[in-house]
């Protein structure tokens, strides 16, 4: 009788990153980010946390290829791509977009441009981009404002749009740069909330990195934060980990402490 086959073990091999930065650094007439290095897993989703001037806004323009480093990294899933290529890998909603956008512009075109990372729409639509706007548009809760202008709907709108045109070239990751400014307290939340409902999704919820120096927006989808100072991580990690007390006065002063209460943080001044 012939010895048995033995089965060959099949391992698995763990995914990559959805976005890897490595080393990154950004020198102006100063350093302003000095050796980043950040893993961002899927499933996860997280808050970016820092003071005016910590380098939160030069890291994610970094990230989506709007500002190219001295040295580093940004790798995009398997893909090292061209830093001009990683604008339509990574989606950002941020003030420097909302300001270039004709006030003419329809909430329909405004979704439809994010399709080729570009700003405000010319051109014949095709079929498959118009379809993929309505798509979009029901997605980001907007499909009743189709046909109004930019220039004519509020803020919180204006928000959950670019959110829609950052989605339309199906990015690896999405950047919500301070979503919140300019939102009054009821708009604020009405937004926020709407990124939790977009984050828990079970088909089609993007990975996100929402950016903000306000602990009280993190949401409860939020998995994971990354702290910053002075253009350098001061620590990256689940939030259990990572929204210490501690942790925070470093990032923002020593003269603050971390509070929670109903699910949602806030950060008291002493």
């Amino acid at each position: 009788m012939g010895a048995k086959k033995s089965k060959k073990v099949k391992f698995k091999r763990k995914p990559k990153p959805v976005v890897e930065i490595k080393g990154l650094t950004v020198r102006y007439d100063r350093v302003v980010l000095r050796k980043i290095s950040w893993k961002i897993e899927r499933g996860e989703q997280w808050v970016l946390l820092g003071s005016n001037g910590s380098g939160k806004t030069t890291l994610l323009m970094s990230m989506a290829g709007y500002v190219t480093p001295t040295r580093g990294d940004v790798i995009v899933g398997d893909e090292d791509v061209a830093w001009s290529e990683l604008r339509k890998r990574i989606g950002v909603v941020s003030a420097s977009v909302a300001q270039k956008i004709d006030p003419s512009e329809t909430v329909f075109e405004v979704v439809l441009s994010g399709k080729n990372a570009m700003i405000n729409h010319w051109g014949k639509i095709p079929r498959d981009d118009r379809k993929a706007t309505k798509k979009a548009l029901r997605k980001v809760e907007v499909e009743h404002l189709r046909n109004r202008s930019w220039g004519v709907i509020s803020q919180g709108e204006r928000q959950r749009t670019l959110v829609g045109r950052a989605l339309m070239c199906k990015p690896k990751l999405l950047i919500l740069d301070e979503p919140c400014a300019g939102l009054d307290p009821v708009a604020r939340e009405d937004f926020l909330e709407f990124v939790n409902r977009l984050a828990s999704r079970k088909r089609g919820a993007p990975t996100l990195v929402l950016v903000t120096h306000h602990v009280e927006e993190i949401i409860p989808t939020i998995t994971h934060a990354a702290l910053l100072n002075d253009g350098e991580f001061v620590e990256a990690g689940p939030v259990e980990d990572t929204l210490k007390t501690s942790k925070l006065r470093k990032t923002f002063g020593e003269n603050v402490s971390l509070r929670k209460a109903a699910g949602r943080y806030r950060l008291k001044v002493d």
